[in-house]
């Protein structure tokens, strides 16, 4: 044997070896399980009649657990006590509690709520249904609910039928049929008889199937319900692998109907007026919240201090807020205040009549605490003054204190702005000669006529207006003591300047609509849903948005303002009126500089329930969970993908 010959083949082969011995690693597990679980059996079979008894048993093909079970697992018609439900190896076991209906279709609708136990691979969609009775209903209602507002989809709502088709039985009998949306709102209520329904959605705080408060969110829908059923085809996809289709096949099924109800849930205005809190956060003033809007105020009367001109008194448009700020330090420095307030109060009755409450209005601090506070305060600047005369260093002045006064308005300013002064408490009084505006010509600051006036709904807010001029260049200037606050301090001096942007660094957005009744409103709004302009629908049915900023996305609502009060208003079941209709134009602007854009938009389309964008939805659609495919991963790990 020539070893020469053969030597570096032998060496190559016994350094392999040796390597392939000292890299053992960690033992590989196998393939990972990617099959759901299998229905393989229950007591009683799947969609068994005549039987009586309490308990089901489901078996499957593998062990299980159930995930959520509380969101997910629905049971038809509702239960007053919740059935049991055990997870077991392989098996579900049902405990009804409640006794069963005679002639009666019962459903438990699992959603994808069964999972493997290792590996948590989905079932998918499942329901198991049986009757009572000697026939079992199997026809299906579906559908969507929606946020009336903004057209959110609702996750979790119970959706029901009522064969009672009379008004009162929404609000007097649990349905008779129920399930619950899903993430994108959808619903499906199953094992349905044929008949005439009315179908409601209910967020039942209290879980007893009826609408008994109004502060339960809730739908209805306008026409009776007629469940039926039709022979229909569909496109199945057989897949070679997740890149190359095998065969399109058409395959028969039977469609229910309706299948794609739309029911808008809102909750009604609180009519019930009481006080639902009484709050000091500040020294200086208190603030009282009803639990609905008011015609009146209230009346006050000190019962230790005197009343008469105490007050600066801050409401909201419904009278449902209200701050009171105090103008007397010798009352506001009181540890506590003592009230008599008298308001209008809603009985069990539903009927306004006058009560009175006493208020005790407590200050954070006592008048003890803040002279230790203080005392605290002046034992430290003492300490900094010796400091200080110790280095032979002037005593530091005290800084004059000024009303403070925030002012929005931007160095680069867009044109269809005004420039908002805000203040943290009310004024005493605004002398506005000692206020000017002024535009710039050529090098020179010429006056520019401008308006200051109170915001009409955000307090202690003013507007400064003016005819503003693209690319010229203004200057705002307030004097000293031009502002003087309720507790004596002035504004100091202020200089501001602000330019006008260019034309042509806006975008410009031209409607057309189509089907949008007389009064609608249409809302331009940020990727937020913040409401940045709004207008009203033109008699030649155009909306037309000038000076957008370039770069920004912006969205299009439409809202039917039915009474013409310039807001969207909420529905009430009781008297039959549905909430104002909104609309979401299916397409997001992303506006271009010295551009124009002009669409047409039929607000009746596109489905309700497709028309708000998902990158602008609060509630997100979760992913259909699909089957783990953790196998290619492992494949790529031991280097065979």
């Amino acid at each position: 044997m020539n070893w020469k010959k053969h030597r570096l083949p032998f060496i190559l082969l016994l350094v392999i070896v040796t390597y392939s011995c000292a890299s053992i690693g960690n033992p590989d597990g196998g393939p990972y399980d990617e099959d759901p679980p299998k229905f393989v059996g229950s007591t009683p079979s799947l969609r068994a009649v005549n039987y009586k008894k309490q308990k089901i048993e489901l078996e499957f093909d593998e062990f299980i657990k159930l995930e959520k079970a509380s969101e997910k697992v629905i049971f038809s018609p509702p239960q007053m006590e919740q059935p049991e439900l055990k997870v077991v190896g392989k098996k579900v076991a049902v405990e009804y509690l409640d006794t069963l209906k005679d002639s009666m279709t019962y459903t438990i609708d699992f959603s994808d709520a069964i999972v493997d136990n290792n590996e948590g691979n989905p079932m998918g969609n499942f329901s198991f249904s049986f009757s009572t009775g000697a026939n079992i209903d199997s026809m299906e209602v579906a559908g969507t609910v929606l946020q009336a507002e903004d057209l959110e989809p609702i996750k979790g709502i119970q959706v029901g039928l009522h064969r009672d088709l009379s008004d009162t039985a929404f609000s007097t009998k649990p349905f008779d049929r129920v399930s619950r949306t899903d993430s994108r709102g959808r619903f499906s209520i199953r094992g349905v008889a044929p008949g005439k329904y009315r179908i409601y959605a209910l967020k039942d705080g209290n879980q007893n199937y009826l609408y008994d408060s109004k502060t339960e969110q809730v739908a209805f829908y306008d026409s009776i319900i007629i469940p039926d059923m039709m022979p229909a085809t569909r496109q199945d996809t057989v897949w070679k692998d997740t890149l190359t289709i095998d065969t399109i096949m058409t395959v028969g099924y039977t469609r229910f109907l309706p299948d794609s109800l739309i029911l808008r849930a809102f909750k009604a205005e609180n009519t019930r007026q009481y006080l639902t809190r009484s709050q000091r956060d500040q020294e200086n003033h208190f603030i009282l919240t009803f639990s609905a809007k008011a015609d009146t105020l209230p009346t006050i009367k000190g019962l230790n201090f005197d009343e008469k001109d105490m007050f600066v008194i801050e409401t909201t448009p419904r009278n449902d807020s209200i701050c009171y700020w105090i103008k007397d330090s010798l009352v506001y420095l009181m540890d506590t205040l003592a009230i008599q307030l008298d308001y209008l109060y809603t009985d069990t009755l539903d009927q306004l009549v006058p009560t009175t409450d006493t208020l005790y209005l407590a200050n954070k601090l006592t008048r003890a605490q803040k002279e230790k506070l203080k005392k605290e305060e002046e034992e430290k600047k003492e300490k900094e003054r010796k400091k200080r005369e110790k280095k032979g260093l002037e005593p530091e002045k005290e800084p004059m204190k000024f009303l403070d006064m925030k002012i929005d308005a931007a160095g680069s300013f867009d044109i269809y702005n005004n420039i908002v002064l805000s203040f943290q408490e009310p004024l005493a009084s605004i002398d506005t000669s000692a206020i000017k505006m002024e535009v710039k010509v050529d090098t020179l600051w010429e006056p520019t006529p401008f308006m200051f006036v109170a915001d009409s709904v955000m307090p202690r807010t003013y507007e400064i207006l003016a005819q503003w001029e693209p690319e010229k260049e203004y200057q705002l200037t307030i004097d000293s003591a031009a502002i003087v606050g309720l507790y004596g301090l002035h504004t100091n001096k202020v200089q501001q300047t602000v330019k006008v942007k260019k034309l042509d660094e806006y975008g410009t957005l031209l409607l057309n609509i189509v089907g949008a009744p007389k009064g609608s409103l249409v809302e331009l709004l940020d990727n937020g849903g913040k409401v940045l302009r709004q207008q009203p629908v033109s008699a030649e049915n155009t909306a037309d948005f000038y000076f957008l900023n370039p770069n920004t996305k912006y969205y299009i609502r439409l809202l039917v303002d039915r009474n013409g009060n310039g807001k969207w208003d909420t529905g009430n079941y009781e008297q039959g009126i549905q909430p104002e209709e909104v609309y979401y134009f299916p397409k997001v602007w992303e506006m271009k500089a010295n551009f124009e854009f002009e669409e047409t938009w039929n607000i009746h389309e596109v489905p309700l329930d497709r028309q708000k964008l998902d990158e602008i939805k609060k509630q997100k659609p979760e992913e259909q969970k699909k089957v783990k495919d953790r196998n290619k991963e492992r494949l790529k790990k031991l280097g065979r993908a």
